[in-house]
């Protein structure tokens, strides 16, 4: 092995920062960095598993934990024997927190500091993907809403953003190492721009690195809050060729008193219309959507609205996450739905979305999609975000255009493509 080992867990942006630890670890070739999640109890618990993994695999190498989870329950991962060190979000960037370091043998070593004293912008995008044909660009962190059920402004802080020129230098550089797609991503990336000189806002910066790096063919975004589409973001979503026509959207739930209480910004009617005007606008795009099944309060005929969104906003890439309530947060003092209804409710929405995925998939049979090729010579994602399988290998990171001739295993199968 060479290098630190990164075990990455939970969103894009920590995909992104992983990427940035890799190489701030530098090659500590007897490091592991868990690089935690807490948007839920399963995802700390999947830490947790993933930390005793790590150690039953490798028992002589340090192992150090840090992220979100790490941030907001610090004492829980310092009292694991196999923890050698836990950080916070705001230390994992430092790259003094990855010096080699020898473990006391008397508990982990703990350096969490309180990050909603963070004020600066993002410094720290990373570089490098070993494992993707597309990168990871972070242009914002933190939150500054308070979403009854949410804990991550917690292990994240306050908003803050980039500036766009180190933004556009950052995007440059990806494009010069052979990336061909870029992801923005952030906490909460609509929100981008307040706190910077001018308040520029999320559009105006995609229309500056789209200008800043012509010889970029692809711009993806990641999950977006539905309210904070403004015009000039809905312009280029609708009508920027380079701009890929794939939308995530933070849905949570479609009916309205739970939006109310979940402390949404959005309406039941608003999600389906911004949906609507992009697809008129935009017939390619697909939409993909985060749902939370068993929200407390929750009743049948709440769950029914959640479970109408999925096809009538076409819900194609569906993120469905059954509710557990997360200490501090005011969702957790709720009247809390079964946990058994809450798995069956989480398993109809999973069906729903999955017959939408279905549907358009098969929909998508006799096209011609252009496809960014992955690092296997043999997958990749058509503009739209559909996954496709060659019959050969194809050029790693190459951009194809290919004739699909069916669907096997949830991916669409690919004629001979053409450069």
């Amino acid at each position: 092995m060479s290098g630190a080992q990164i075990i990455t867990l939970g969103c894009r942006l920590n995909i992104a920062e992983s990427e940035a630890i890799r190489e701030m670890a530098g090659g500590q070739d007897d490091l592991i960095v868990v690089n935690s999640c807490a948007v839920t109890a399963e995802a700390v618990r999947q830490t947790r598993q993933a930390i005793r993994r790590a150690r039953r695999d490798r028992p002589d190498a340090r192992i150090m934990v840090t992220g979100c989870a790490a941030q907001t329950e610090p004492e829980t991962f310092a009292q694991m024997a196999e923890v050698d060190a836990v950080i916070g979000n705001r230390e994992k960037m430092d790259p003094t927190h990855y010096r080699p370091f020898v473990s006391s043998g008397a508990g982990a070593q703990v350096k969490v500091s309180d990050i909603m004293s963070v004020r600066e912008t993002a410094p720290h995008m990373a570089s490098a993907f070993a494992e993707h044909a597309r990168a990871f660009l972070e242009v914002q962190n933190g939150c500054d809403h308070r979403c009854t059920f949410c804990i991550i402004p917690y292990g994240r802080g306050n908003s803050r953003s980039a500036p766009a020129g180190a933004v556009i230098e950052k995007a440059r550089e990806l494009v010069d190492a052979g990336y061909r797609e870029i992801v923005l991503t952030g906490v909460d990336v609509t929100s981008y721009g307040p706190d910077l000189p001018g308040a520029p806002s999320l559009g105006l910066l995609i229309e500056r690195l789209l200008k800043g790096v012509p010889e970029l063919p692809r711009l993806r975004l990641s999950s977006l809050d539905s309210v904070e589409i403004d015009e000039r973001l809905f312009d280029l979503l609708a009508h920027e060729p380079r701009m890929m026509p794939h939308l995530h959207l933070s849905l949570q739930a479609g009916d309205d008193m739970i939006l109310k209480r979940m402390k949404r910004r959005h309406s039941r009617a608003e999600a389906i219309r911004i949906v609507e005007r992009l697809k008129t606008a935009r017939p390619d795009i697909s939409i993909g959507a985060d749902i939370i099944a068993g929200f407390p309060t929750e009743d049948e005929a709440m769950f029914q609205n959640s479970l109408r969104l999925v096809e009538e906003c076409g819900i194609v890439h569906g993120h469905i996450f059954p509710y557990s309530p997360r200490t501090g947060t005011p969702a957790a003092r709720m009247p809390q739905v079964d946990r058994a209804a809450i798995k069956a409710r989480a398993a109809r929405l999973r069906a729903a979305c999955e017959a939408q995925r279905r549907n358009w998939l098969m929909s998508l049979i006799g096209s011609t999609q252009s496809v960014l090729v992955e690092r296997d010579g043999l997958s990749g994602h058509a503009e739209n975000f559909a996954p496709v399988r060659f019959p050969r290998p194809q050029s790693p990171s190459s951009i194809v255009r290919a004739t699909i001739t069916g669907l096997e295993n949830g991916a669409l199968i690919a004629q001979e493509a053409q450069q």
